[in-house]
Parts: structure tokens; sequence; C-alpha cells
């Protein structure tokens, strides 16, 4: 059943609960909220709201206890209308501008990440290396080894840089290399691998059906295409801070099961996937962040490098009762800072 909307006093009952929750992880009862929240509203009326909500499926009642605990519906509620998320503080921001940069190789800045937001948020972390498909190609250049072989180095703006040995069929002076190498930059420099790779086939079938061939030019289209790497999804996966799931769960068996859904690593480049393809940051609830038959855990990412042209995803993992007001803008955050010492020359 789908909740659109709920009465003020309701949305202040599951406030109360979800913050109590959040804060203790204990189920909570309706004196507590009345007291502690003051809501000006007796315990018995704080109970029937409290019954309410969990008619709504946002709250359920355990057994063991005469309290409730906010289900992954009303956690959802709660982090897309209740929840004031708030800035990271001055201090805050100074200290992740100054453990992130300046780093001129990217690796380097990843592995900076992923400590940074393993010792802020104190619960695991995962960190996708920009992705080589979204990467746009800075500089190309054909360097001689050998009579027979030349080195190819593709540079990207993010700073990475792909290096692979090209065998030489037919001898090339050092002006034929220079012209190769200037007409290629002019050709691919700002694409994508991808793209990259489209416009080199095209340019190909057109130098194929001129009645002007230049022999240079169409050795130099098939030493780029020699050159390109293979298109692969997703880039390098960073994980961090797996010891917090053990230390953070009250079930060992349940985290052990997270543990092991990170290794693979499968479903976790799905889940960032998602996240690269939307707009803004993401939270994923439980059962939402689909890690295999894995429950109550929370998964918040973001994708960094531009809305016009992600390059990877960050994102911090924990139990569904993780601090999202604290979570949320320190992932928000981070990623824009990525986002900023990629961009630097």
């Amino acid at each position: 059943m789908m909740v659109s909307d709920i009465g003020a006093r309701a949305k202040k009952v599951l406030h109360a609960v979800v913050s109590e929750y959040l804060a203790t992880g204990e189920a909570v009862g309706s004196e507590t909220v009345a007291h502690r929240y003051r809501l000006a509203v007796s315990p018995a009326t704080v109970r029937t709201v409290m019954g309410e909500l969990e008619d709504l499926g946002m709250l359920r009642h355990l057994h063991t206890s005469a309290g409730r605990i906010p289900t992954d519906r009303g956690l959802r509620y709660y982090v897309d209308t209740l929840l004031r998320v708030r800035s990271l503080s001055v201090p805050e921001q100074e200290e992740i501008r100054e453990r992130l940069g300046p780093a001129s190789d990217p690796q380097e800045i990843m592995q900076r990440v992923s400590r940074v937001l393993r010792d802020l948020s104190h619960l695991a972390v995962v960190v996708q290396a920009p992705r080589p498909e979204s990467d746009a190609v800075s500089h190309l250049e054909f360097v001689r080894l050998r009579d027979d072989q030349l080195l190819a180095v593709i540079a990207s703006h993010s700073g990475q840089i792909q290096n692979k040995l090209i065998p030489l069929d037919a001898s090339l002076s050092p002006s034929d290399l220079d012209r190769i190498n200037n007409y290629l930059n002019g050709l691919v420099s700002g694409l994508t691998l991808d793209q990259m790779r489209a416009r080199l086939v095209r340019e190909i079938e057109k130098e194929r059906e001129s009645s002007a061939r230049d022999p240079v030019l169409a050795q130099a289209l098939t030493l780029a295409m020699a050159a390109t790497p293979a298109s692969e999804p997703g880039g390098e996966i960073l994980l961090d801070g797996q010891s917090s799931l053990l230390s953070a769960a009250a079930d060992l068996d349940r985290a052990r099961r997270v543990l092991r859904t990170l290794e693979e690593k499968d479903q976790i480049v799905k889940l960032l996937e998602r996240t690269l393809n939307a707009p803004g940051i993401c939270v994923f609830i439980g059962a939402e962040a689909n890690l295999a038959d894995l429950t109550e855990v929370s998964v918040v990412a973001a994708s960094y490098g531009g809305e016009d042209r992600p390059l990877g995803t960050i994102g911090v993992i924990g139990p569904s009762r993780m601090s999202y007001c604290k979570v949320i803008p320190l992932v928000d955050f981070t990623a824009d800072v990525i986002t900023e010492v990629l961009a630097r020359p």
C-alpha cells in the first residue's frame, strides 16, 4: 500500500519514534514519545497514533516489547519527508578538502576518499574509481620503442593513464609519427572511450570509401583502434571499513552475509550503476538496496564527476538505523569535493 501523506500528529509521532530508534536501537514506547518529545498529548493518544502508523505499515510491534520500531516504509517516509539534513560544519568541510587534495593520481584520490568516509562515518565504504567508459580522453600519443613496436599512451581528464604495446607492420618516419599523433588528438580529444571507438569506426569507413586515400592517416586509424581498450563496464571497486559492520551488528550471522555479499561485488556494482544514473544523492533502505537477501542494511550513495558525465560513485553501507542526518551530507559533500579535485589541471 502506498502512503501519499499522513496527518500532522502522525508525522510528529513517526519522527519521534524513528529519531529515538536511530539513537538507541531499541523499541520505542508511547511514554517515551509523549514525555521526551513534548508532543503535548497523552501516552494513550500516542499509542493510538502508533497503532494507526502500524496499520499503514510504517511501524511494527516487537513481541518482546511494548514498544515499536520503524519498518523500511517508515524509514523511507522519514528520510524523504521528515528528515532535516544539516550541512556539514565549516571545520568538517575543511577537513575533507584537506584530506582529499591535492593529488594528481586518481588511485590515490580514491584511497583517500575511502579513508575519509570510513573515519567520519564509522561505517563500511564503497568507492568506484572513475569508469573508463565515462572518462574523457585528454591525450593520445604513440611513442616509438623499436622499429617494429609502438607504445600507445591514453591519458584521461581524471588523470588515469593506460598504456598498450602495439606491433608496427610498416615503417614510420618521425614526421609521420608526429602527424599521426596530431591527427588523432584532434580527432578523439574530449571523447569517452566508447565515443572514441565509435568515431574511429566512422572515420575508417569514410577513409575506405574515399577516392583520395592517405596511407599515413589510414595507418593512424588502424593504430588507434588497436590501442583503444575493450569496453568494460564499471571501474575498480574499493571497499573499506567492513569490520564496522561486525561491531555494529547484533546479529553476527547477518553481518557476515553482508560481508560476503560485499566481497563478491557484483551486487554492489549493480547498485552503483543505479546511483550513477540517478539525480542527486540516493538512499537505499533495506530491500531497496537489493543486496542478495540482505535486509536491515541501508546504502547512502552519490555519483561524482558532474551530472552530464558522471565518472563513478561513492557510498556508505551500514545498518538501516544509521544516522541519516549525518551520513547523507557527508556523502554528498565528499562527492562534490571529488568532482572538484578531478577537474583540477
